[in-house]
């Protein structure tokens, strides 16, 4: 009967590749993504094709009272996931430049660290 090595219980796994900031940038963007409502308003910005969407077609669409869609995009743009353009007394949405990218590079790199880290 073989023995199988002992591993230290105390030595990390891997390093942390993400500083706080980085994490806490994150934390927000999953805070935020963490409602329905929010996660399909979002889909409807990505496929406004980058076109300034206003908040009473939004409202029309997802079948809710203006001032939660408003609360909800609040939290998007709090995010830094949807910038907000005042027009008058509308208020007019897209997706904010970038953002959906950079959450993706931080996460897809987060999985290539993972996947080089494990034993074949």
């Amino acid at each position: 009967m073989s023995s199988l090595p002992l591993v230290q219980s105390c030595t990390p796994l891997a390093r942390p590749t993400l500083s706080d900031a980085q994490a806490a940038e994150l934390e927000q963007v999953f805070k935020a993504l963490a409602d329905r409502h929010r996660v399909k308003l979002l889909n409807l910005l990505v496929r406004a094709d980058d076109q300034a969407v206003c908040v009473c077609d939004l409202v029309e669409t997802l079948q809710l009272k203006q001032p939660a869609v408003s609360y909800h995009l609040k939290q998007l743009v709090d995010a830094g996931l949807v910038t907000r353009q005042r027009r008058g007394t509308y208020s007019y949405y897209r997706l904010a430049p970038g953002a959906l990218s950079g959450v993706a590079a931080l996460l897809a790199e987060q999985t290539e660290l993972a996947q080089a880290g494990r034993p074949a």
